[in-house]
């Protein structure tokens, strides 16, 4: 992949637009940046529901389709069937590597069918399924069925990559071998202070409230519910953009938020820079995108101490970290900024400063140079050179 060595990869994604979140994101992003670097990839993915979709063939990477259904527990969410159309279209492909994005359905169907041609594959643990499991009221069963599953496929890998360094190491307590940590990228040029809108804020605070945002999927793993206190504080308007399953649930708890639905693009980009404070309230978030688009924005961000918040913010810096699940912590912390427009603002930018330097590319480069070390150890990228010259 150096040297001006061009490498087929097949991104086999769990998730892919339209769905709406961090795996589906970053399979855009990173499928874009290897174009960008003159590598060859194809994405595998689940079939959209009912023409969701734009085009597929609007992206500048091809875009394999393969026959999904819906999950019962989660409306909206469909999963990819491992079916003999994904062994198909990786051999056509040529892939020289098989990058796995959250296996578990369709990943484990790309994992079986990258061992049988020999093709080094690199996973990707993108969602805390077990935690999912118990949020879920699957029990301890459900939970120990998805680690023996994760374990199998990772195991399998050549290279697993996790989101935050206290997910790797819960990954190796439960077996999972050959983990390193490679977060993700966010777009500072979108995400900017500068796009904060007075219109916008007139809308949502015709009387000068400080304005608190939740950026997210409305469902029960994120918790969102616990932001009810957040909501009653004085001078305090809470502010949800998103929509998702839970949605009535939680708009009965958080009866007096501003609901917006799910935005996009510059839409969004305005909305957050509007904002005063960011909260994230969800304990099991292996990354959490929304929160380094917060900080790109500007806003110092109030999350849980747990999973990957505990990388993106930096405890009374950049925001503050609060106990997981304990409402009254959280809404303490939101008061505290409330109250202080120098310590928003000093939080917010020293957010945006740390932030700028986990650029896409950034972070798309950091991807290529572990499936080089990968690729490397199998004697591809030898051979890939040799086909080049």
């Amino acid at each position: 992949m150096t040297n001006g060595v061009s490498v087929r990869i097949a991104y086999v994604t769990e998730s892919f637009p339209p769905d709406v979140n961090g795996v589906a994101h970053t399979a855009v992003r990173v499928a874009e940046h290897l174009i960008s670097r003159g590598h060859d990839p194809l994405v595998i993915a689940p079939e959209a529901v009912n023409g969701q979709a734009r085009p597929d063939r609007a992206f500048h990477f091809p875009v394999i389709r393969v026959r999904s259904v819906g999950v019962p527990l989660y409306p909206g969410f469909r999963v990819g069937l491992p079916l003999p159309r994904v062994r198909e279209a990786i051999e056509a492909h040529r892939a020289d590597l098989v990058h796995l994005a959250g296996p578990f359905v369709l990943g484990a169907g790309g994992c079986s069918a990258a061992l049988r041609l020999g093709v080094p594959i690199v996973a990707v643990y993108a969602t805390d399924l077990p935690a999912y499991a118990k949020a879920y009221r699957l029990g301890r069963l459900g939970e120990g069925i998805c680690w023996r599953r994760l374990r199998r496929i990772h195991n399998a890998a050549d290279r697993t990559l996790s989101p935050c360094t206290a997910t790797a190491a819960e990954l190796r307590a439960h077996g999972v071998e050959r983990v390193w940590v490679w977060a993700r990228g966010v777009d500072c040029n979108r995400f900017d202070p500068a796009k904060r809108s007075t219109r916008i804020r007139a809308e949502l605070a015709p009387n000068g409230e400080v304005l608190v945002g939740y950026v997210g999927r409305l469902a029960v793993e994120k918790r969102v519910d616990l932001l009810a206190q957040v909501a009653t504080l004085p001078g305090v308007r809470l502010v949800i953009v998103g929509s998702g399953p839970a949605e009535a649930a939680i708009r009965r708890a958080v009866p007096s938020a501003v609901y917006l639905g799910q935005r996009g693009g510059e839409n969004l980009a305005s909305l957050y820079a509007s904002l005063d404070v960011f909260v994230h309230s969800g304990p099991h978030d292996t990354f959490g995108q929304t929160l380094q688009e917060a900080a790109a924005s500007g806003l110092p961000v109030v999350a849980p101490a747990a999973g990957g918040p505990l990388d993106l913010v930096r405890d009374g810096m950049t925001g503050f970290l609060v106990a997981p699940g304990d409402p009254a912590a959280m809404a303490e912390a939101v008061a505290k900024l409330a109250c202080d427009p120098e310590l928003r603002a000093a939080q917010g930018q020293a957010g945006r400063h740390v932030v700028l330097r986990r650029s896409w590319p950034v972070m798309c480069d950091e991807l290529i140079g572990h499936y080089e070390a990968v690729l490397d150890a199998h004697g591809t990228l030898d051979r890939a050179a040799a086909v080049a010259a």
